[in-house]
């Protein structure tokens, strides 16, 4: 039997199962809550966000995210005037697995209304999320090398959500921003209404 030879640094130091290290960590950067909130914005070089080379990867999670109005999407959009303007051209695709709360339908559609093509606007990252008390979403977004000059800019988003209509459903949304310029800021809102509770952690990926 052959011995293969890893060279992989955090595979190779590993001593046992469990202890590969090297593998990349969660860096903290900053947590904004929202309260009756109408954007939540991340701008890099403001109040403490980095969103610049520093990593090649960024991650923001968002715990409960509550509207202030029923059947609210939850969008984001990107800047690349440190937020100036939040209008970069984004190519995206929306798909979703469901469940309704009483058994009554259940599927996987792809939901061509939620995507854009080549457009500018706020692209839904959770659509019809319920306004009752007990409803929110909940998820993360990865977003890819942002202060790339070369490449366009990567993201995938994946959030569980209560719809209005309760309705248990994760929505699957990925795409690019189609420009070469360096992504500097994120912003988050609702379609209609404010975000009426929720936080939105920024990490990057060390």
């Amino acid at each position: 039997m052959s011995i293969v030879k890893l060279s992989n640094n955090g595979v190779k130091n590993a001593t046992a199962f469990g202890s590969i290290t090297g593998l990349g960590s969660m860096i903290f950067i900053k947590k904004l809550t929202a309260s009756s909130s109408a954007t939540l914005s991340f701008v890099n070089g403001s109040d403490g966000v980095v969103l610049d080379d520093t990593y090649k990867e960024y991650v923001f999670t968002f715990n409960n995210m509550h509207p202030e109005t029923d059947n609210a999407n939850f969008t984001f959009n990107l800047s690349t005037d440190s937020g100036s303007n939040y209008n970069v051209t984004k190519t995206t695709t929306f798909f979703s697995p469901y469940h309704r709360e009483n058994d009554a339908g259940a599927g996987l559609v792809y939901e061509g209304g939620r995507d854009l093509a080549q457009g500018t606007g706020f692209q839904q990252i959770a659509g019809t999320c319920g306004a009752d008390n007990d409803q929110s979403s909940s998820g993360t977004l990865h977003l890819f090398n942002p202060a790339s000059s070369v490449f366009v800019k990567h993201f995938i988003s994946k959030i569980q959500l209560s719809h209005a209509d309760d309705y248990c459903i994760c929505a699957f949304v990925a795409g690019y921003g189609n420009t070469q310029n360096v992504i500097d800021a994120v912003q988050f809102k609702m379609s209609s209404g404010n975000i009426d509770a929720g936080d939105i952690c920024l990490y990057g990926i060390a």
